[in-house]
């Protein structure tokens, strides 16, 4: 059964889209079966994994107004090698759309119950708002991924997503938890980045990721290219740094799934 992970930041540039892509790429890397859903109306998650937006016969809008099956809307990212299940602006209207509908904070949890047992892991990337796409996809998941730059406002902003996740997990989805805070764009010369690091290892504890995605270049160049930096430029610091956390989400998952069965 999949582990499913919303990537979400209530904050816009974080890397949330760029964590999805690259994370996935580089647990299939590892050889894990991976979905990957772009639940953004901006489809950069889409068009980062080689997929036209604008060509989509059906993409998740379809899905969660109930006109498609998740399956009949997937994609393939031939450069990632996980499926994917697209966005595009349709999306935006998604938002309307579902407050007429029964069950609407759900509408993704059970679209995705009959392709659970297919994946070991399904990465969600949400937009940057606690909207009802949002509210859907924590509403599904097990966990929550937060990235998050080692800045002030990063962390003022934190705690508003923590407590929205504590109430969601309280109101829909008593399942739900913070799975990890990943510490993006790092700049190690900085001293509010590490100023803002301690703080966070202090307050998180083993909650917070080892891995350290560094500011890098080929990381911003590869979306363009419709591919992840793994296949863009395998042996930059970017695609090595999220090949490093692909290997530490195994290995916590594995702990998690050891102490279940203990």
């Amino acid at each position: 059964m999949a582990r499913v992970f919303a990537v979400a930041n209530q904050k816009g540039g974080v890397a949330k889209t760029t964590t999805c892509i690259n994370l996935a790429a580089s647990l299939v890397a590892t050889r894990r079966r991976v979905l990957l859903i772009d639940l953004d109306p901006q489809g950069n998650a889409t068009t980062g994994s080689g997929v036209d937006k604008l060509a989509l016969e059906h993409s998740i809008y379809d899905v969660l107004i109930g006109e498609c099956s998740l399956v009949d809307a997937m994609q393939f990212s031939e450069h990632g090698g996980y499926q994917l299940l697209p966005a595009n602006r349709d999306l935006t209207a998604a938002e309307v759309a579902l407050l007429n509908l029964p069950a609407k904070e759900h509408r993704l949890r059970e679209a995705l119950a009959p392709v659970r047992e297919n994946y070991d892991y399904i990465l969600i990337d949400c937009p940057p708002s606690l909207s009802m796409l949002t509210i859907n996809a924590l509403a599904a998941a097990d966990g929550v991924i937060i990235p998050m730059q080692c800045e002030y406002y990063a962390l003022e902003g934190l705690s508003d997503l923590v407590n929205s996740i504590q109430r969601i997990a309280q109101a829909l989805n008593p399942e739900l938890k913070i799975e990890g805070l990943l510490r993006t764009m790092y700049d190690p010369r900085s001293s509010l980045t590490i100023e803002v690091s301690d703080q966070l290892k202090a307050h998180f504890g083993d909650r917070l990721y080892e891995t350290v995605i560094p500011r890098n270049v080929r990381l911003a160049e590869a979306p363009s290219h419709g591919m992840p930096a793994l296949v863009y430029d395998k042996q930059s610091r970017g695609a090595l740094a999220y090949l490093a956390l692909a290997s530490e989400l195994s290995r916590r998952q594995r702990r998690v799934a050891r102490a279940a069965h203990a």
